[in-house]
């Protein structure tokens, strides 16, 4: 019976820690230019002004964002669209982003997204339709259902692609999604999107 309840309550202290750093790597997501690289290391402006000092992790995914245009959704492309719901169940589209192949099914569903009372689907166009400048309709088939989204004139319309280090310079608009912060304030993250030839992520 001792030998029991010293189990029980290894487990419980065992426990402790682990939430402790569950608390710790609660994320956040942050928007702004690059001021400086050095190797891993990225001194940032937030887009409300504050230095920001990032850390990088060891294989830590750069995806390069480049502008694209409604043309370029054909049947069968892998992509994201963040989106506000419409009355009608459609989704009136935010931003649109083509995947590369190398990234086929990141996402993959449709959830909250974290602008308020919007989405994000992640799936495969099944159509898509030029209904004006720039603008059309698509429907997104993902495992468990699809949404018919609408892309009104002048919404974003980019494309993921792999990027490096290259990337990381001066100037470059980037979004970090989720963010951890640590001890000293600094953040740390496994995944940056930066903008090429001034293109700036969502």
């Amino acid at each position: 019976m001792v030998r029991i309840i010293a189990i029980l309550l290894a487990g419980i202290v065992g426990s402790v820690p682990a939430a402790t750093a569950s608390a710790q790597q609660q994320t956040q997501r942050i928007r702004g230019t690059i001021e400086k690289a050095d190797g891993l290391v990225l001194s940032l402006k937030a887009a409300h002004g504050a230095a920001i000092k990032l850390t990088l992790v060891e294989n830590a995914r750069i995806v390069a964002v480049a502008k694209a245009a409604m043309a370029d959704i054909k049947p069968g492309t892998f992509l994201g669209s963040a989106a506000m719901p419409q009355s009608d169940g459609s989704q009136k589209a935010l931003e649109v982003h083509i995947f590369p192949e190398e990234m086929r099914g990141t996402g993959e569903g449709h959830r909250p997204f974290n602008i308020p009372n919007s989405t994000m689907t992640n799936g495969t166009a099944a159509d898509a339709t030029v209904s004006g400048v720039d603008g059309g309709i698509m429907t997104v088939k993902y495992k468990g259902g699809e949404k018919k989204i609408v892309i009104p004139p002048g919404v974003p319309i980019v494309r993921y692609l792999i990027g490096g280090s290259s990337d990381l310079k001066a100037g470059a608009h980037f979004t970090v999604l989720r963010a951890a912060k640590r001890p000293d304030g600094s953040f740390e993250a496994d995944r940056i999107n930066v903008g090429r030839d001034g293109v700036v992520p969502q």
